[in-house]
């Protein structure tokens, strides 16, 4: 893990708690915001080694940062002096506007780079140093499967952890928005067949936790 990348991964954590913690504070159940930082923390690691582990497969690193928006409409003069922190302003305001109904974990976004031992290797006739939009899509992928499985686990356990198994669905969700450099835009340009796939996939995780979270209020 890069040094300038701990931070970045830090504060996803921090925002992420804050954000699943917020509704607990309300009710005044306080015992809950320990767990909700447990599994931020968790989480996040997760997804992010998930991701890490894909490219060391694909002889690539990949390295995590805040969602930064630098544009705010199609004409190339239309952006800011300087990046918004999307993935902190725009989770906290969602939930602190929504009282805490509302999570959007819009929080990371990645690049990734060849290994130079990638460049030494030879796929056929060819010896690629760079990485591939499919390459990266896989990165991305992982990510996104990795939230899924999780709130599978969640889900499973005979505990009472379907707010944080919501809480991962809704990751995946959120993330798979082909939008920015959010995950859901390298996969969608990547293949086109893997981010519907995993679109549908992860759409059929919302209904269920819109299902679940139904019964749970």
């Amino acid at each position: 893990m890069e040094r300038s990348e701990a931070p970045q991964i830090i504060a996803a954590m921090l925002v992420l708690g804050a954000i699943i913690s917020f509704p607990f504070i309300l009710k005044n159940d306080l015992g809950e915001v320990p767990k909700a930082m447990i599994f931020s923390v968790a989480f996040i690691l997760i997804v992010v080694l998930a991701k890490k582990s894909m490219a060391n497969a694909l002889d690539s690193d990949v390295e995590h940062e805040i969602w930064k928006v630098s544009r705010y409409g199609l004409k190339p003069n239309w952006h800011f002096d300087k990046p918004i922190l999307a993935g902190i302003i725009l989770p906290i305001f969602i939930s602190l506007f929504s009282l805490g109904v509302a999570v959007v974990p819009t929080l990371l976004t990645y690049e990734t780079r060849a290994l130079k031992r990638r460049a030494a290797k030879r796929f056929g006739h060819y010896s690629y140093t760079e990485m591939t939009d499919w390459h990266i899509a896989l990165i991305g992928a992982a990510g996104i499967i990795s939230a899924l499985v999780i709130s599978i686990i969640l889900y499973s356990t005979k505990y009472n952890l379907e707010y944080f198994a919501i809480i991962s669905t809704l990751y995946a969700f959120f993330n798979m928005v082909p939008i920015s450099k959010l995950d859901g835009a390298q996969i969608f340009y990547g293949s086109r067949l893997l981010w519907t796939t995993l679109a549908l996939i992860t759409a059929l995780f919302v209904i269920y936790a819109t299902l679940i979270a139904v019964h749970i209020i």
